[in-house]
């Protein structure tokens, strides 16, 4: 099992696990998240971009696996998660750049398990 199947096995039982409690609060949270990612003014695939970027400014390596796997399944290419990842590091600077491997590895990753190397 690879570390990025490991990510998602993990993030999909802890979000069951979480939303389980059943607090109105959490689940108010979750759903606000989900909302946000849908079609409006921006189409869901460039806010998936977006969440990508402010992911790795922010340096979530959790948000940059679910996000690169959402960019991902909305059909960016390598090129367009390239110029992402650049604008990351521009915006969030040289603090970036761990998270900057980080992605690429995920990238790679993904590429691979799709068989795509």
């Amino acid at each position: 099992m690879s570390r990025l199947d490991e990510f998602e096995a993990y993030r999909s039982q802890m979000n069951d696990r979480i939303l389980e409690i059943n607090h109105l609060g959490i689940k108010r949270f979750f759903n606000l998240d989900t909302k946000a990612y849908e079609d409006g003014a921006l189409d869901s695939r460039t806010k998936e971009l977006l969440g990508l970027v402010a992911s790795m400014v922010l340096r979530c390596n959790d948000c940059i696996d679910y996000h690169i796997l959402q960019c991902i399944k909305a059909g960016w290419n390598d090129d367009a998660l390239y110029d992402a990842f650049n604008v990351a590091l521009v915006v969030g600077g040289s603090i970036v750049i761990p998270h900057l491997r980080h992605a690429i590895e995920t990238l790679d990753l993904c590429r691979k398990k799709a068989g795509e190397d």
